[in-house]
Order: C-alpha cells, then structure tokens, then sequence
C-alpha cells in the first residue's frame, strides 16, 4: 500500500492524465494503470474496447504535457504529442496552423519537420502533431537523453521555445511499449 506522501506526489500527474486524457479526440477516454517514472508517467487510456498507451511528462510547464502514445496492434507507430490548455473550450475541432518545428534531445541529432496545432471541440486546449521523418531516432534519443528542446516557428520571426525534462523517459516509454505488445492480439 502506497503511503499518504506517495499518493499526494502522485496527485497532480492523475489530475493531469485525467485532464488530458483524449488523445486529439473529442472524447475522453478513462484513465488507468498509472505509474510514476522520474519527471515521466506511463498509464493506459481506454473508451470501451479501445485503448491506447502513453508515456508522458507532464512537470515542466503547469499547462502543457507532452506525450508519447501507442495503440495495440500498431506498437511499431508511436505519436508524439503536445497538449497545451487554453482555459477555454473551443468550439469546433479544426487545424488551426501548420508551422516549421525542431526537437533536439542534449546535443544530439537536430529532427526537423512540421507541426499542426489542432483543436477540438469541447477540448479545452490545443493540440501539436508532430510529423517528423526520424521519428524513431528522436524516441530513441529521447530514452538515453536528459532534455529535450523544441522550437515551434509560429511565424517567420516568432519561435517558441519550450523543453521537458527527460528523466523517466526511458522507463515510461519502455513500459508503454510493453504495454502495447502485451495487448496485441
């Protein structure tokens, strides 16, 4: 049995799963199996039989979480994805940009590619999809790192810097995965 102090650290990373736990969807999906990792989490979302698997860091910034996510059968495709909260509900679901993006995990290999920030409706926040052609390196670099770097170019002149810190990554993410395979039919 957890003790009070480990249920009160726990807290604020179940407030934020529940929060947060649609991915990019209208609905919200159930929260579950929740596990602490470091500065990471690794919990599994479901809505009747569809379930999903995330490794996420949700301690770096109080309105964004950044999430690694899986679905049985398609283990071998992990999203990453950005939830920034608004505090406003949107309404209607549309992609809102489509901007210039770079991750960099320490002082490794520099991922370009392209971000949509996308919303929901109902949701809450905004969404950032990340289409990057070396995905699973970034994931791989992501495992070993310490922290990773993004910038967004909302315009020509206007980046958006943010970083996350990556211990528990490599444990969130691996248990995620596991996960996923253990639920592949």
């Amino acid at each position: 049995m957890s003790s009070p102090v480990t249920r009160l650290a726990l807290l604020p990373a179940l407030l934020i799963a529940l929060g947060l736990a649609a991915p990019a969807q209208a609905t919200t999906f159930n929260t579950g199996d929740v596990e602490a990792q470091g500065a990471w989490h690794s919990l599994t979302l479901t809505l009747g039989e569809e379930r999903h698997f995330r490794a996420m860091e949700g301690q770096s910034y109080g309105d964004s979480l950044l999430s690694v996510n899986v679905t049985p059968g398609v283990c071998d495709l992990p999203w990453l994805e950005l939830r920034v909260e608004l505090d406003e509900h949107q309404a209607e679901s549309r992609t809102v940009n489509r901007v210039p993006v770079d991750l960099r995990v320490d002082h490794e290999t520099i991922h370009g590619g392209w971000a949509e920030f996308v919303t929901v409706r109902g949701d809450s926040g905004f969404y950032v999809h990340f289409t990057l052609e070396e995905q699973p390196l970034l994931l791989e670099e992501m495992r070993a790192g310490e922290t990773l770097r993004l910038r967004l170019m909302r315009a020509e002149d206007d980046p958006w810097f943010m970083t996350f810190d990556l211990d528990g990554a490599e444990a969130a993410i691996a248990r995620m995965l596991r996960q996923c395979q253990d639920a592949t039919p």
